[in-house]
């Protein structure tokens, strides 16, 4: 995994919507076939980028509100981003 490699993939997902990004544990272990500490490192410098460009970040199972609704980050989901 290179920086090159995180750094589009996030683009990709602001490109498919710049305001509700979403990492899940299938897309990032099982189709990337990440490692273990290869998905917390992109995690946390996602989080990171994501973060100095304005977005909420919540983990597993934080609570958020999206469109008026509290929702909860769910177990298959590492890492969710609302502009």
């Amino acid at each position: 995994m290179t920086m090159q490699f995180i750094s589009d993939l996030i683009d990709k997902k602001i490109d498919e919507d710049p305001n509700f990004i979403r990492f899940t544990f299938y897309e990032l272990r099982v189709k990337e076939n990440l490692s273990e500490a290869d998905t917390d490192t992109l995690l946390s410098l996602a989080a990171q980028r994501l973060e100095n460009n304005r977005y909420l970040i919540y983990k597993t199972g934080d609570t958020y509100t999206l469109n008026g609704e509290q929702k909860k980050v769910e177990s298959n989901e590492l890492l969710i981003a609302i502009k």
